[in-house]
């Protein structure tokens, strides 16, 4: 079936004609010239092959034919307006099925503590998250909203920065009792490091230490890598090694079961990105989600 979008226009008009008696009241009412109203009706008219209105001096009145096509198309322009108000109604409401993906870290520590209650904030939602560092497209994906770690590389999506963290070279203080305290990011190479893998490349993150501008880099090894930062750190809590970690992810740093080894070379910062499809639009639910986290991840900071 082929369709002219302009009809659909034209439709508007006549009913808009019909139900004002005149042009002029038509023009007011959809905010338009009466010349405009007057070639919509022409244009419709030559499509159908019929006379629509009969117009003089006085007064605009429906031909038999216009009369018919009216009564055919008003309840059709009444469902689609009820259809466009149902959709606006749903899109304001924060309900449905959300499909969200978050980075482990943010999930274990932000959010996992305060899930009920957002939950039972939104009755009506239903909220089906994927755990898991990688995101490459969300709506290839199948989600909704992806939380991650690291600069956006998720091209033509929509990023918010939330917020961003310290990482920090951490270790225990038995680890430290047994083997001594490094004086300097150089000294690592003498020391067990656990290692935390580059999700993109599979290979370890490199280790880096910056202080007034300064950057240095130490190649660091130990038995464990593991690509799970909450494994990592309760390794480290452990006494199995030295760790970096992000610093959100870090709580024994707070409570004295992790020393930052080096607070004056820990200039580098983590970027956590919440990442959508689109800027235009967006559901309540997903905009009810993000708020959440971001609130979430504020608490933590």
């Amino acid at each position: 079936m082929t369709f002219d979008a302009r009809q659909l226009g034209g439709i508007g008009v006549l009913a808009a004609v019909v139900e004002a008696g005149s042009f002029v009241g038509a023009a007011r009412a959809l905010g338009l010239t009466q010349s405009g109203i007057s070639r919509a009706v022409a244009r419709l008219e030559e499509r159908v092959g019929a006379r629509l209105f009969e117009r003089d001096a006085r007064a605009v009145t429906p031909t038999d034919e216009g009369r018919r096509f009216y009564e055919r198309v008003a309840p059709l322009l009444a469902d689609l307006d009820d259809a466009v108000t149902d959709v606006g109604r749903v899109a304001g409401a924060v309900r449905g099925t959300l499909r969200v993906l978050v980075t482990p870290l943010v999930a274990h520590f932000a959010i996992a503590p305060r899930l009920g209650g957002f939950l039972a904030a939104h009755p009506e939602l239903s909220l089906v998250m994927s755990v898991r560092a990688d995101a490459t497209g969300l709506v290839a994906d199948g989600f909704d909203v992806a939380v991650r770690f690291g600069e956006s590389t998720l091209s033509g999506h929509v990023a918010r920065r939330l917020t961003e963290t310290r990482v920090v070279t951490c270790a225990s203080p038995d680890y430290l009792a047994r083997h001594g305290r490094p004086k300097r990011p150089q000294d690592l190479s003498q020391h067990e490091c656990i290692q935390f893998p580059d999700p993109a490349t599979g290979r370890p993150f490199a280790w880096e230490f910056q202080r007034k501008g300064r950057t240095v880099k130490v190649r660091v090894a130990g038995r464990l890598t593991v690509d799970d930062g909450e494994t990592m750190v309760a390794a480290c809590e452990q006494g199995h090694g030295i760790a970096q970690s992000l610093e959100f992810a870090a709580p024994g740093l707070r409570d004295g079961r992790l020393i930052d080894l080096f607070p004056d070379w820990n200039k580098e910062r983590f970027p956590l990105y919440v990442h959508m499809p689109s800027r235009r639009q967006q559901p309540a639910k997903a905009r009810a989600f993000v708020d959440f986290v971001a609130a979430a991840v504020r608490s933590r900071m």
